[in-house]
């Protein structure tokens, strides 16, 4: 396994700036927006699709710091009701599936999306109980519709240029929960799979550890998102987990992101690593800093303490005792 980082935490940098910061750093891979939610301050996805001199030039800035790329991330919704943003979602994934392909970049990492609740609506609607039986309606036409359709077509494109797809499993999105991403892959084919994020299973209650044992029963962990997420049961206890608070407001929040360690112990870490070796992933661990009461050096820098000290980095030695 490696570490590595995404980049947005450092989205007042340029390129250049952002590379040498990450490479004292001692991490070996970043991850970088192409556009949508993460930005493109690290990346002109046009100018490098334009010029293979440019994209010669880009990997050799990474490879001088001993960087790699893990993925390249369009976090957008390309099922929008509104169909100005998804057009901007569909045209800007396709854009980053093919600039992945040119770069040798092997994961393209998003979100599943969520559509309106009809055909008509202006507004995204993500329906999570079946009753009021409206709820169900909207979730059967999302899926059948809007997700499904969409994602056989990029499962193509992505299998033509030798890509995979990481998708977010992020509550808000249609694909947020192993069932819905294995629901996903099934429909859609297998070059899709997820960009595993533990911070968003606590929160619904789902065991990050039994969720790479799903999902990595179907070698459908594709990327792996580092990030914590405190539960706080007294204000659970007032808002539920569906807590509509800002995350600012923290002190009365249900449940905040942390950097690692901070929400779970270490032990919870280590179990999480060594599940993602047992179920066959040894690639990236990207850090995603959205700490709200640590800096970001403070946070990116005990995350990186704390992945290493539990990360698996070499290959299993035999058995000699067996």
């Amino acid at each position: 396994m490696k570490l590595g980082v995404f980049t947005p935490l450092f989205n007042n940098l340029s390129f250049d700036e952002m590379i040498d910061v990450v490479s004292k750093k001692g991490l070996e891979a970043v991850e970088i927006g192409t556009g949508g939610s993460p930005g493109n301050a690290h990346l002109d996805i046009d100018k490098l699709l334009a010029s293979s001199d440019e994209r010669k030039d880009y990997l050799a800035k990474l490879a001088d710091k001993g960087l790699s790329i893990s993925a390249l991330s369009a976090h957008h919704n390309p099922i929008s009701p509104n169909a100005a943003v998804a057009k901007e979602a569909d045209e800007l994934l396709q854009k980053t599936i093919k600039l992945a392909s040119l770069m040798n970049v092997e994961v393209v990492n998003g979100f599943s999306g969520v559509a309106g609740g009809n055909a008509t609506d202006t507004q995204v609607n993500w329906p999570v109980l079946p009753w009021p039986t409206e709820y169900t309606d909207s979730y059967e036409y999302q899926w059948d519709q809007k997700l499904i359709p969409y994602w056989k077509n990029i499962n193509g494109i992505a299998e033509s240029a030798g890509v995979k797809i990481g998708i977010e499993l992020h509550g808000g999105f249609l694909a947020h929960t192993p069932y819905t991403m294995l629901h996903l892959r099934d429909a859609a084919g297998k070059a899709i799979g997820c960009n595993l994020d533990p911070s968003h299973l606590w929160w619904q209650g789902i065991d990050p550890v039994a969720a790479v044992k799903i999902l990595g029963a179907d070698n459908a962990i594709h990327h792996f998102h580092a990030k914590d997420t405190y539960l706080d049961q007294d204000n659970i206890n007032m808002h539920g987990l569906t807590d509509m608070q800002p995350y600012s407001n923290v002190k009365t929040r249900a449940w905040t992101f942390r950097s690692v360690g901070c929400g779970h112990d270490l032990k919870v870490w280590s179990d999480i690593i060594s599940a993602l070796r047992i179920y066959g992933y040894d690639y990236v661990l990207s850090i995603e800093h959205e700490d709200p009461i640590m800096s970001i050096d403070e946070g990116l820098n005990r995350a990186i303490t704390n992945l290493r000290s539990v990360m698996i980095k070499d290959m299993p030695a035999d058995m000699w005792w067996a």
